[in-house]
């Protein structure tokens, strides 16, 4: 591993702060900043783009914090495949980390640089070169009225691919600063904020439809106009799609506030002990958030592949899936079709299948989660020992608390893992505002934001806290 520090130890990084814990308005501003500048950079559209093969992936772009055919067009996705392919490295062995010491989360930590930004050259390329995010084709005329040559396209090709590089280098960082600086992760942040955005267009646009100028794109005016025409199927999708996101909302809101409390004592202080909580959704949401993106990778390359001539992933109609491998690992909209009468036994087959690989997916990230994110059962219990803490009845040893902690954690891991797969795959079956996925992960993610700026803020209130937990 030597030549790899040397090889990451180049490369620029966001040097976090001085001081142990971060005031609350400090943290606050560096949330909001990046937060701006992440949807006004957006707003940047890639200079010399002809053709946008990719902007009918709405969903894609949400799930992968990206906007096609801005300079963030690669969005979160090569920092999360990056993540995926270093946690399977770590997981079966072929790479070791020894992430309890500083060293160890050091190494893994700058390996997992190394990889996001190979997966920002590479997906670079690839969006380019196979034709989703191109320039003029050659004998089309630019904005300037010059004719697009052989040798300008390949010029234009290559800009392309630097700009998708600087937007793809500008999330890294952008991650790094809210990771160190603000609450939270970058990544979660861009997903929520992308999720959020969706569901107030699609809620209340009352732009006109590009499918029906008649109707408004939003849910809500759209309902108002479906009803007094007297339409009631329209009616009907318009409010199925609002309830289905509603029902969303409170079973995330409810599964994340389940949780295991295990109660500890104060080993020198008798008559003082607190509840050590152990989410139900052990790992959150980040099993899901791999899942997603990896599901999201395979509907680009597959799109990609097509565009380019080779269809070895399956075939598009529009901006559904129509055949091969896309079709099966995409979700049908149950809701919708039960209620145009449009239901097949085909996307009987396909829902089944889509929850069998979100919850087989989600089970299998959570467990490789846990092992790099320090959340076994024996980081777990070195945690408790050093703050002092013992289970009250039981020796206090290590060993002793580590084997009590597996009881609760593996379970934990794997139903939690697999409830959470349950409830991605069940909204996304929903036909909800924003895609089922992307408002659980933005549920979940508000949640745990939520969580952390309250302690935080408590923190600052009261001095006394902020000294125990320092």
């Amino acid at each position: 591993m030597g030549l790899l520090e040397k090889i990451y130890s180049i490369f620029p990084e966001v040097q976090g702060p001085a001081q142990k814990k971060l005031p609350f308005g400090e943290k606050l501003k560096w949330t909001l900043l990046i937060l701006v500048l992440f949807f006004v950079l957006g707003l940047v559209p890639l200079f010399g783009l002809g053709e946008n093969a990719l902007q009918q992936f709405e969903f894609l772009s949400i799930i992968l914090g990206a906007s096609f055919g801005s300079i963030i067009s690669l969005g979160i996705g090569p920092l999360v495949t990056g993540s995926i392919v270093l946690q399977l490295l770590n997981g079966t062995g072929i790479l070791k980390f020894d992430l309890a010491s500083h060293e160890g989360r050091r190494s893994f930590q700058g390996l997992q640089k190394i990889f996001s930004i190979f997966f920002i050259l590479f997906e670079s390329a690839i969006y380019v070169f196979m034709g989703g995010l191109a320039p003029t084709p050659v004998g089309g005329a630019l904005s300037t009225g010059v004719t697009m040559t052989s040798g300008l396209f390949v010029q234009f090709e290559i800009l392309l691919v630097v700009q998708l590089v600087l937007g793809g280098l500008l999330i890294m960082f952008m991650d790094e600063v809210v990771s160190k600086w603000g609450f939270g992760s970058g990544l979660s942040l861009f997903i929520a904020a992308g999720v959020a955005q969706q569901i107030f267009i699609r809620a209340f646009n009352f732009l006109p439809s590009p499918t029906n100028p008649d109707i408004a794109s939003g849910a809500i005016p759209a309902f108002v106009q479906f009803l007094s025409q007297g339409n009631v199927t329209g009616a009907l999708l318009q409010v199925a799609a609002v309830v289905s996101t509603l029902l969303v909302f409170a079973v995330c809101v409810y599964a994340q506030a389940m949780k295991v409390e295990i109660p500890l004592t104060f080993g020198k202080v008798r008559g003082y002990g607190i509840r050590w909580p152990l989410n139900f959704l052990y790992t959150s949401n980040i099993p899901v958030i791999l899942m997603a993106a990896l599901l999201a990778n395979i509907q680009l390359f597959a799109r990609l592949l097509e565009s380019w001539g080779h269809p070895l992933f399956g075939t598009f109609a529009g901006q559904s899936p129509a055949s091969g491998l896309v079709y099966w690992i995409s979700p049908p909209n149950i809701v919708s079709s039960l209620i145009q009468g449009s239901f097949t036994l085909s996307q009987l087959g396909q829902a089944a299948i889509y929850i069998f690989l979100m919850v087989v997916g989600a089970v299998i990230f959570s467990i490789f989660w846990i092992q790099t994110a320090n959340m076994d059962a024996a980081s777990q219990a070195k945690q408790i020992m050093a703050s002092g803490l013992q289970i009250p009845g039981f020796r206090r040893d290590e060993r002793v608390l580590e084997k009590i902690l597996e009881r609760y954690i593996w379970p934990l891991t794997i139903v939690g893992g697999a409830s959470i797969g349950i409830l991605a795959a069940f909204a996304d079956l929903t036909g909800a505002l924003s895609h089922g996925t992307g408002i659980l992960l933005a549920v979940m993610i508000v949640y745990k934001l939520y969580e952390e700026i309250a302690k935080q803020h408590m923190m600052d209130m009261h001095p006394a806290l902020k000294k125990m937990m320092e």
